[in-house]
């Protein structure tokens, strides 16, 4: 019975899959024709995409919370790769990965596609980037970024660097905190988190294989950015996803610059 499950599980992957690449392939193609900027466009498909994606993932989403009325900087808790496709179904969102995405078979290309920037530790390329998530904020387009920088186990929630919310500052945008949760039989789930030396296809025989699991979305209260020093931002979106997450909790380490 499992192996069946997962045969027909990643048959319908597979078949989403093909669809993204029959999407991404033909935006490109249309950016291409009409050189200029379709990044609205992209946002608007990948949303409708990831919607898809997700569905055929096993888990329930629980979504608590409003989604932002108006463009802001998402800033969330980070345990798998999963967590992409189900906040990007929410809304039509841009998102900021590590570089190492960008190498992925066809997840990779299909990430460049929707847009997404990439952030390669220790590259020096800071300035550069501060220009992009300025320039999409001030696009009045949502962007998501995951400021733990890397993903854990789902049972702690990381320091959030503060370098990466100064766009939102800059840009006079408000953050909107998410915070995520995976649970299998109503405790954390040791399956979907993708941590460590995992790999993609390795994760993905063990979560598709497994019963099907919750998440459960948590929309915070937006935190208004005028006026607050980036570090003092990081602290306060930190603060309020582990509260969520965990409850009142010691204070969070301090924010890494």
């Amino acid at each position: 019975m499992n192996r069946l499950r997962l045969y027909l599980r990643l048959t319908r992957l597979g078949a989403v899959l093909l669809l993204g690449l029959a999407l991404a392939g033909a935006t490109s193609l249309l950016q291409r024709l009409r050189r200029r900027d379709l990044m609205g466009l992209r946002q608007r498909l990948s949303r409708w995409y990831l919607r898809h994606l997700s569905r055929a993932l096993p888990f329930d989403v629980e979504v608590l919370g409003e989604l932002p009325r108006e463009p802001m900087l998402w800033v969330s808790n980070h345990v798998s790769w999963t967590d992409i496709p189900l906040l990007g179904q929410l809304l039509p969102l841009s998102f900021l990965s590590k570089a190492e995405v960008r190498d992925w078979p066809l997840a990779g290309w299909l990430a460049v596609q929707a847009g997404t920037l990439f952030i390669r530790r220790g590259s020096g390329d800071s300035n550069l980037l501060a220009r992009q998530l300025h320039r999409h904020l001030t696009a009045n387009r949502h962007l998501l970024i995951f400021p733990e920088g890397t993903t854990t186990d789902g049972q702690q929630v990381r320091t959030f660097h503060g370098r990466l919310l100064t766009s939102a500052i800059e840009a006079y945008v408000p953050v909107q905190p998410v915070a995520i949760r995976y649970l299998r039989e109503g405790a954390a789930d040791p399956i979907a988190p993708f941590i460590g030396d995992d790999d993609l296809l390795s994760h993905l025989l063990r979560l598709f294989a497994a019963e099907r699991a919750t998440v459960q979305i948590q929309l915070l209260a937006p935190i208004a950015s005028l006026g607050l020093e980036r570090n003092a931002l990081a602290r306060q979106a930190q603060r309020a996803v582990q509260v969520a997450l965990f409850g009142a909790m010691e204070e969070p380490e301090r924010a890494a610059a």
